[in-house]
């Protein structure tokens, strides 16, 4: 018999779940208390961007194997239900809200029937998973629980639930991990590592991964500073230490720092978790880290006022790009939009362009100026940022972007633009960690 599936929470990761496994071959119902975003989704449309999951979702919901609801009894045939809600940062402090997580294993406690799994795929402090086993054990006594952590990378979020690089399963029993042996068996047939850990570690796989990856992205930020102060030139150095097999290239990108709605909260709940463990001193280093990411984006606003005038109520600045990332429409902790919130905040007019980011942004900056084209933004600006690395940015031509600024500056906040061209066209550059 071919196991049914139930998805909790359909945003960025549920969505993604839910269409990949329909993919699969499963029966799969996405539950969300959202009726809007339920709807869209019913359509076969998403409420966000993500390159390749629109045409997934459109497919599978033409299959039949998979729909989208609000009540929470639709889960009552499932077998195993994925636990995928956000666990964003408190509003009262660094540590993981577990609102939506605690509330999502209580809705379906009631409905889930004899055998079956629940399966945590969001991103929790370590000891979350023992403590929702526990309560089960006493709501749904018939149900076992694991973990399931995910790695998805905004832009690539269908190749990574389909083809990761790996499969972790915290579970407290052989039957547990068979389940989800039999829920990933295409996946695994690929080749995929498969690794069983219990539910602690589980659990710590992914804010470890997270914490690694912040750090190797705010050492080269820091190394692009002292970069900056010798007169060296952080791609060389980046690109020189990158082919040491021991550290590698990637994540070696200095410039503005990380974003998003996953790293700079997991750093900021691991610690807190760490705390609370009475191991805070093994942790220590991660304030250092989230301190570095942050000082990258006021180096760039430094820059600015260098340049122009520590006054910047006279002066008009076009800042490309909203998302922290290309290929998506996320603007949680942009360090974009941050920098283009605090320039305007200075006095600065600011005119902010993506390709993708711009209702998102104003739904959280209303006040800040957007424009739908990049000539409009940049029309009259005393100074360019680059701060988000789409394609059609580094495509742009630099001479006739020249014909609509009111001064040549331009600030690459992340050392993807051609230097070379860009002078060649009459522009200053500024490049952060590069001093030539």
């Amino acid at each position: 018999m071919t196991l049914k599936l139930s998805v909790i929470g359909c945003g960025y990761l549920g969505a993604t779940h839910a269409a990949c496994m329909s993919s699969l071959g499963f029966e799969v119902v996405g539950i969300d208390t959202d009726q809007g975003k339920v709807d869209l989704l019913s359509k076969g449309e998403l409420p966000f961007y993500e390159p390749g999951l629109d045409t997934l979702l459109a497919a599978e919901m033409k299959t039949g194997r998979l729909s989208f609801t609000t009540d929470f009894s639709a889960v009552a045939d499932a077998d195993v239900h994925f636990i995928c809600v956000g666990t964003p940062q408190s509003k009262d402090g660094l540590a993981a809200d577990l609102t939506y997580v605690k509330s999502s294993v209580a809705a379906i406690a009631p409905h889930l029937k004899e055998g079956s799994l629940v399966v945590g795929k969001s991103t929790v402090p370590v000891g979350t998973a023992q403590l929702l086993r526990d309560q089960l054990a006493t709501s749904a006594p018939q149900a076992d629980l694991a973990w399931n952590p995910e790695f998805l990378r905004e832009g690539f979020a269908v190749e990574d639930t389909l083809t990761p690089n790996r499969l972790v399963v915290g579970v407290a029993n052989d039957r547990a991990e068979e389940i989800l042996k039999e829920v990933y068996k295409p996946v695994i047939d690929l080749g995929t590592p498969w690794i069983r850990a219990d539910l602690p570690t589980a659990e710590l796989v992914k804010v470890a991964a997270n914490s690694f990856l912040a750090t190797k992205i705010s050492f080269i930020n820091a190394m692009a500073e002292v970069c900056e102060a010798a007169g060296g030139d952080v791609t060389v150095l980046a690109k020189a230490i990158g082919y040491d097999p021991r550290i590698g290239s990637r994540f070696l990108q200095a410039g503005i720092g990380f974003g998003g709605g996953c790293l700079p909260k997991d750093i900021r709940a691991f610690m807190a978790r760490a705390q609370e463990l009475g191991a805070d001193q093994a942790l220590e280093f991660l304030r250092e880290i989230d301190a570095i990411n942050l000082r990258a984006r006021q180096r760039v606003i430094d820059v600015v006022r260098a340049d122009l005038s520590e006054d910047l109520t006279q002066y008009k600045i076009a800042v490309l790009g909203a998302t922290f990332k290309p290929d998506s429409d996320d603007v949680r902790d942009s360090p974009a939009l941050d920098i283009a919130a605090q320039l305007q905040a200075a006095g600065a007019q600011v005119v902010v362009h993506d390709p993708k980011g711009i209702e998102p942004a104003r739904k959280r900056f209303p006040n800040l100026d957007y424009q739908e084209k990049v000539v409009d933004a940049v029309k009259g600006a005393d100074a360019i940022l680059h701060l988000t690395e789409w394609k059609e940015y580094r495509e742009l031509d630099p001479s006739v972007i020249g014909q609509l600024v009111k001064s040549k500056f331009l600030i690459d906040g992340r050392n993807m633009l051609d230097r070379n061209m860009w002078r060649a066209a009459g522009w200053r550059v500024h490049a952060l960690g590069r001093t030539d």
